[in-house]
């Protein structure tokens, strides 16, 4: 699939999910800007990226002097891709209450500040913008209640966005991962069968596909990729 001259910005790019993403789309012929709160020195290492740490797309303004940065060192905006996020495991009953402030923050606020930031740029020649929701919002297992509602949050965003803008050329869909095979999800669950998780670069794969041409039609999904889980 080619993305020769697209100009893609991605957040959370500094995870494992995040590089994989960036790497496979750049390999695709993109242009990509990567955005991670994490600090810049943890992001890609070569110049092929344009590279933005230090952000917390949880505050409006540091998203939209974020997305500006992007836009006008790749020369334009052509999607957006938000995985920026974050997990919590607890229960109801023995969690905290803040967690669900901080998933409804990482995972929900960052994608709607982010993509309020992209939009003014990808409605005057279309676009892209590509959401990681999970498995878990449809089905919620024990101790997801947080996370799954945030997750949750995403998948209606994605089809009300859709809705918002089927007119404007923009195309709005969500991926929803079941496990993603990670370091940390593996040092989590040792005794898990890993090659049965969804690995990073089959979800760039399909990131690359709803970023291309050949998804003009797609609008409003939610896409699950399970694996074999």
């Amino acid at each position: 699939m080619n993305l020769s001259g697209k100009k893609i910005v991605i957040t959370g790019a500094f995870g494992a999910l995040g590089a994989a993403v960036s790497a496979v789309v750049r390999k695709a012929g993109a242009n990509v800007a990567c955005i991670d709160f994490a600090d810049a020195a943890k992001g890609p290492a070569n110049s092929d990226y344009v590279v933005i740490g230090g952000v917390d797309l949880g505050t409006p303004a540091a998203a939209a002097t974020a997305i500006g940065t992007a836009a006008e060192k790749l020369g334009g905006l052509d999607g957006l891709v938000n995985i920026a996020g974050g997990f919590r495991w607890e229960t109801v009953a023995d969690g905290d209450i803040a967690t669900w402030d901080f998933m409804y923050n990482v995972n929900v606020r960052t994608a709607v500040n982010a993509t309020r930031a992209a939009l003014p740029k990808l409605k005057h020649q279309g676009g892209r913008v590509l959401n990681i929701g999970a498995g878990g919002a449809v089905k919620a297992g024990m101790g997801m209640g947080a996370y799954a509602a945030s997750k949750a949050g995403i998948a209606k965003l994605t089809e009300a966005l859709a809705e918002e803008l089927k007119d404007s050329g923009v195309t709005v869909n969500a991926i929803l991962p079941s496990i993603i095979d990670t370091p940390v999800n593996r040092a989590d669950m040792p005794k898990a069968e890993f090659d049965r998780w969804v690995k990073p670069e089959q979800i760039a794969d399909l990131i690359v596909f709803l970023l291309s041409d050949k998804s003009t039609a797609i609008t409003g999904a939610l896409i699950p990729i399970s694996g074999r889980v």
